[in-house]
């Protein structure tokens, strides 16, 4: 069985998969954590999350760091080879619990190898979404090694494995990104991925500053995936917000139980959660099972309330953000029949335009605010094929004003608890509308 069997398997039984973030740079310590995740009272999907030098391809600082003892930021899969990690998930992974990769680099394709040989084959990235928000790899030596990598997992295949991939497209940059981009980039990833022979794949989104349009935009990437992936075995996962998290322990929770109900209303079959300590450091094997357990809870009494889960809201609806999606997704497709080729020409040339994001590739001629309703909204499109704002300031965007949009959801949901309110914790349509949008980032009144 595969990752994304396992997820849809789960899914049909009316349980919400909900996964961490961990990854330990000792096997020993690593698979501790995998059993601890599995043992979580929830259904779980396990997570090996890499270092930093294995992010960046520095192999030599990945071993030097072993060699020596050094604690690192995850687990350096390359460093310690395909046999270990064999042994270490001997006994652990299983059809229950799946276990994905997670590298966040550039250039995979030796980190993919090496899992392989493992007898892995789930994982995710993309070559936009692991290039704009972690580093200044040229889009062009990103793609070929991403198509390196597909080809790799896609010749799994041949030997009985069920290989899967996520794209990250839909958690650019984390935060201040309007949901229609999200979107677009998340289904333009997947696309390529399906035109690289993968036919078992999963859709990124990010919980961002609204809650009703994170509903709306998760409709929107369900029916784009109906419409252009009908011969994938695709699911939707969301990501618990990634930007500045809540620092006080009130307020992260409540904004994880926000992160599970969006997942639970919009049918969505996997969560990414966070957990307490986000604002502070790498979190515990302890905090993370806490975190899983804590989301199951709230999903299953969420479900238990509003019966089973239901497909999406609405997802036929011709929302702001299926249209926006729309217009970028036809725009990139345009430019070509390589999905992967097309997608790295629309960056070049900003049809896709990431607001604040200072890669070399990325037109940064976008710019983005929050409303007074909480929504994530375009004040300037540059030369995306979107309709041009109405009514919006093009202020300069002063490092206040970005301050201010960044810290946004973590101000809401820390407000109430810092101001001695803990009895009465917002839900997130409440912080949303109570931090109000003045001074977000390119409004007109950011200054």
């Amino acid at each position: 069985m595969s990752f994304g069997e396992a997820v849809r398997r789960a899914h049909r039984a009316g349980r919400l998969v909900v996964q961490p973030r961990m990854g330990m740079a000792d096997p020993a310590r690593m698979r501790a954590a995998l059993v601890a995740t599995k043992a979580a009272n929830a259904h779980s999907a396990g997570t090996i999350t890499l270092d930093s030098y294995t992010r960046i391809g520095d192999w030599e600082a990945a071993r030097r760091a072993v060699h020596e003892g050094l604690d690192l930021n995850g687990y350096p899969i390359v460093t310690h080879g395909a046999e270990t990690l064999r042994l270490m998930l001997a006994g652990v992974a299983d059809p229950d619990f799946p276990v994905q990769v997670r590298h966040g680099s550039a250039q995979p394709s030796r980190i993919v190898e090496t899992m392989c040989r493992g007898g892995l084959y789930a994982t995710e990235g993309g070559p936009v979404s692991y290039c704009l928000p972690y580093g200044r790899t040229r889009l062009d030596a990103a793609l070929p090694d991403w198509m390196r990598a597909c080809r790799t997992l896609a010749a799994s295949q041949e030997s009985g494995a069920r290989p899967h991939l996520e794209t990250f497209g839909g958690c650019l940059m984390g935060q201040l990104c309007p949901p229609g981009l999200l979107v677009a980039i998340s289904v333009l990833e997947a696309l390529f991925f399906r035109s690289m022979g993968l036919r078992s794949l999963s859709v990124s989104y990010a919980q961002q500053t609204s809650p009703e349009q994170d509903r709306e935009a998760i409709g929107a990437l369900r029916r784009l995936c109906g419409e252009l992936l009908p011969d994938v075995d695709w699911h939707v996962v969301v990501y618990a917000y990634m930007g500045v998290y809540p620092r006080t322990a009130s307020g992260a929770r409540e904004l994880l139980a926000a992160a599970t109900r969006l997942a639970v209303d919009t049918g969505s079959e996997r969560l990414i959660v966070k957990t307490v300590a986000e604002a502070y450091r790498i979190p515990t094997i302890a905090e993370n099972v806490d975190a899983l357990e804590m989301a199951a809870s709230v999903a299953e009494d969420h479900t238990a309330r509003g019966g089973p889960m239901p497909v999406g809201v609405r997802p036929d609806q011709d929302s702001e953000v299926y249209g926006e999606a729309s217009a970028l997704i036809d725009a990139v497709l345009n430019l070509g029949p390589h999905p992967g080729r097309a997608l790295v020409a629309a960056v070049k040339r900003g049809l896709l335009d990431i607001p604040y994001c200072l890669h070399p590739d990325n037109a940064g001629r976008a710019r983005s605010y929050i409303g007074a309703d909480g929504r994530l909204r375009w004040s300037d499109v540059g030369a995306m094929p979107l309709p041009r704002p109405v009514g919006v300031g093009r202020a300069a965007l002063t490092a206040a004003g970005l301050v201010a949009a960044l810290s946004h959801v973590q101000r809401a949901f820390d407000a109430p608890v810092l101001q001695g309110a803990r009895s009465s914790r917002p839900t997130i349509e409440q912080a949303s509308q109570g931090a109000g949008g003045g001074g977000g980032a390119g409004s007109s009144s950011s200054g």
